[in-house]
């Protein structure tokens, strides 16, 4: 039955530029672009994995998918594919937006420098800056994940009450 649950669930697979790189981006649920769907069911919360090595998202498939199921499908889940780590099928477009600051390409884009910047940057061009963020890293990706609240302390987390019972 959980398993049954667990495959009506939605992902939809992008691959969008950023940071001038093909990146793989997983959304769990039907929410896609965040900044166009001005609905009163739009969510005010995005669960965001950033995996470890080798950092391919769709690893982090059935996990996204017990989020998503255990938040009541109330919150979108996303992961994104570590800068170079995942290529576009042939026939599979690749996504860009106008005023995309992440088709500038980040210098040193493959260390972990270049990783760190590329997570920040999809953050900036997909994500509202009023939506709330609960940043999961696996492995390296806890490394980025840290290292992004250094270089930007101001980014809307959720208080890690999340799931707390009182």
């Amino acid at each position: 039955m959980d398993s049954e649950l667990k495959e009506e669930i939605p992902v939809h697979e992008e691959f969008i530029l950023c940071g001038g790189v093909e990146t793989q981006v997983l959304k769990c649920g039907p929410w896609t672009d965040l900044f166009n769907d001005q609905s009163v069911k739009r969510p005010k919360l995005l669960i965001f994995i950033i995996p470890g090595n080798p950092g391919f998202s769709a690893f982090y498939v059935p996990f996204a998918k017990a989020l998503y199921s255990l938040t009541n499908r109330r919150f979108p889940v996303w992961t994104i594919s570590h800068a170079g780590h995942a290529l576009a099928p042939k026939d599979k477009k690749i996504l860009t937006t106008s005023e995309d600051s992440n088709a500038q390409e980040i210098k040193d884009i493959y260390g972990l420098h270049g990783q760190i910047e590329h997570k920040l940057a999809f953050l900036r061009t997909h994500v509202p800056k009023d939506m709330k963020l609960v940043l999961i890293g696996h492995s390296i990706g806890s490394y980025f994940t840290l290292q992004m609240l250094k270089r930007v302390p101001e980014l809307p987390l959720m208080p890690p009450t999340l799931g707390a019972k009182k």
